[in-house]
């Protein structure tokens, strides 16, 4: 508090609001007096004695329009629900107008391949064979990368050291 006292730059005289009231209606008397007539307002004799049957008499012969301001706006959920069904009636009319149905062409190899891959079809090594044309087949319709006869030959020529292991001989 110390602190504060020693900073305030506001200081009142002694007895200041002991005379405060006095000085006041002093000022306002001493401007009553000095107040010519001619100062403020002037009305004219007997205004106020019929002023009240003016005003009815105005209020009579025009009807009053009130303008009516609701509180709430509805024009927001107007133009919510509108955008909404715009939505769903383009869907709809999208969904009826496509007339293509897919066939077994349209679906992608990849797409092929990921559902052999993740669906398990219970099916053995023996029933794909009876279920695979082997004699139309080459090894080439199952690798993803062709193979040339030359490049077999190369292979065979750098990783085989005797022909015999080949085992090229048919011996049904």
């Amino acid at each position: 508090m110390n602190k504060i006292d020693k900073n305030n730059s506001f200081k009142v005289p002694d007895g200041y609001f002991d005379t405060l009231s006095a000085n006041i209606m002093d000022k306002i008397s001493k401007e009553e007096t000095t107040m010519s007539p001619k100062e403020g307002f002037k009305v004219p004799e007997g205004y106020f004695d019929n002023l009240n049957t003016q005003i009815l008499q105005k209020l009579e012969n025009s009807p009053v329009e009130t303008k009516v301001i609701p509180l709430k706006s509805y024009k927001k959920h107007f133009y919510a629900v509108a955008s909404v069904a715009a939505v769903l009636l383009l869907f709809v009319v999208i969904q009826f107008n496509s007339n293509t149905t897919l066939s077994y062409s349209d679906l992608a190899n990849s797409d092929i391949e990921q559902y052999f891959e993740f669906n398990d079809l219970e099916l053995s090594s023996y029933d794909l064979a009876e279920i695979l044309p082997i004699n139309d087949m080459d090894l080439n319709d199952i690798l993803e990368n062709r193979l040339d006869n030359d490049n077999i030959i190369d292979y065979l020529d750098t990783h085989i050291e005797d022909f015999e292991d080949l085992n090229l001989h048919n011996d049904d």
